[in-house]
């Protein structure tokens, strides 16, 4: 199991919390997801390892910005 949490700009209500869920669920290998409105984070854990891009090109997708790794 990996689990990395990102950091997201652009969320603010639960539609956003949706979208982000969906695209980055559909990623292989990824088993949850987690978003944090509050936060705005998103919380992915993954039966391996996920790169990085492939989180980006989901939360693009879904129409948001991924900012780098949570602190």
């Amino acid at each position: 199991m990996a689990t990395a949490t990102y950091r997201v700009n652009g969320m603010t209500c639960g539609h956003c919390v949706s979208a982000v869920t969906v695209e980055v669920t559909k990623i292989p290998g990824v088993t949850d997801v987690q978003v944090d409105l509050q936060a705005a984070t998103v919380t992915v854990t993954s039966d391996r390892p996920v790169e990085s891009p492939m989180v980006e090109a989901a939360v693009d997708e879904a129409g948001y910005e991924l900012v780098g790794p949570a602190q």
